[in-house]
């Protein structure tokens, strides 16, 4: 099974797997949230989306700092 985009490819873009989970599903949510209940047009999966905004760099993000 070939999974585009590639772990290999994404793990470049951020620090770890967990903040990557964490940027995916938040991007995830809001492409659902954003998307009316009737629509039917995307093929892709809001995770897939998420998935392939990080990985062309289109979504960034900053760590804060803990006080």
């Amino acid at each position: 099974m070939l999974i585009y985009p590639s772990i290999d490819s994404l793990m470049e873009k951020v620090d770890s797997k967990y903040v990557l989970v964490v940027i995916a599903a938040k991007r995830a949510r809001e492409l659902q949230d954003m998307k009316p209940d009737n629509e039917g047009g995307s093929k892709k999966k809001p995770v897939t989306q998420a998935l392939e905004e990080v990985d062309a760099g289109i979504i960034t993000y900053q760590r804060e700092r803990a006080s």
